[in-house]
């Protein structure tokens, strides 16, 4: 058994310590939120707020910049807490009480589930991209999001909120085009981000998961592998985690996946 470092424990109790901070201060925001959810029932505003909501992200990304920060991470944050925000604000009004909820042990987790964060993005393959990015920008309001390596025909990333989308045609290459036609169009994977992409795939491989991969890591240093398409349910399911800069999708990660495919 490999001894901690000297001083490991105490910078782990200082997290600790800031962690209670952290989950008190939330609290408090929220206790917070439920006055202003008092004080809209008594008049005529709305409970969502749409300029006020792009104030709170605006802001809080700036001081994050400040703090020497990750922006796209803080927009992370604000945004769980203030779909909380609202949830909140909208069930206080149920007669119904919430239900009963505990700390479940870390031994009750099963490797995946200890690791998985979040979906980090989806990607669609489509015959027709102009289309699909009529549907996602001109009609639900996504926006184009950059490739971190650059423009790649046939590859588009859209984005809205904090949600990622990732369309692919078949002029995207050859790998691709032979996907669409074995698969037609629709959901290829979904990605899920997790702490450590190599202790994730020990522990899918440990349950016997039909990987098809090894962990890739690209030049911005984002890890991923991926299992086989499943054929009972359609899914496949990628796995991402991030250990270099914060950036942009990119297009060789698509190229790479495909590759495998064939």
């Amino acid at each position: 058994m490999t001894t901690p470092p000297v001083g490991l424990d105490s910078l782990r109790t200082r997290i600790d310590e800031l962690d209670r901070q952290l989950i008190e201060i939330v609290a408090a925001r929220l206790r917070i939120c439920e006055e202003v959810a008092a004080l809209k029932e008594g008049s005529d505003t709305p409970v969502i707020q749409p300029t006020r909501v792009r104030q709170v992200i605006t802001t809080r990304r700036q001081s994050a910049i400040e703090a020497g920060i990750d922006p796209d991470f803080a927009e992370q944050l604000f945004r769980v807490l203030l779909t909380e925000t609202h949830r909140i604000e909208i069930a206080k009004g149920r007669t119904d009480a919430a239900p009963d909820k505990t700390a479940a042990p870390l031994a009750d987790r099963s490797g995946l589930d200890t690791v998985a964060a979040r979906i980090d993005h989806v990607v669609v393959a489509v015959e027709d991209i102009d289309a699909a990015c009529e549907l996602f920008i001109g009609r639900l309001g996504f926006h184009d999001e950059p490739l971190a390596d650059g423009d790649s025909p046939g590859i588009r990333v859209v984005e809205a909120g904090g949600v990622t989308v990732v369309l692919v045609s078949r002029i995207a290459g050859d790998s691709v085009a032979r996907h669409l036609d074995r698969h037609g169009s629709g959901v290829q994977h979904i990605a899920i981000e997790v702490l450590n992409a190599g202790y994730a795939r020990t522990a899918l491989a440990a349950l016997d998961a039909p990987l098809l991969t090894e962990v890739v890591v690209d030049a911005n240093g984002l890890e991923q592998f991926f299992t086989v398409q499943d054929s009972a349910s359609g899914v496949q399911l990628g796995f991402v985690a991030r250990t270099g800069h914060r950036v942009g999708f990119g297009a060789s990660n698509v190229h790479a996946l495909f590759d495998n495919l064939t």
